[in-house]
């Protein structure tokens, strides 16, 4: 269960950075929606990538 947590909390933290960063980004530079959209599916993408690396580790382990 305390890997389920960790690998869902690392997808959603990578999803959430990535949004406000973006968000961050549309603010200063005006560009409304293209810098959250992008940045939000590039934090989607690192979310996975750090999912699959853990889940990799976590089943090498057994």
């Amino acid at each position: 269960m305390a890997l389920g947590f960790r690998l869902s909390s690392e997808l959603i933290a990578g999803v959430a950075v990535g949004a406000a960063i973006g968000w961050g980004f549309d603010r200063l530079l005006s560009t409304s929606p293209f810098g959250f959209i992008v940045l939000t599916l590039l934090g989607f993408v690192a979310g996975v990538v750090n999912v699959v690396r853990s889940a990799g580790v976590a089943s090498g382990k057994r």
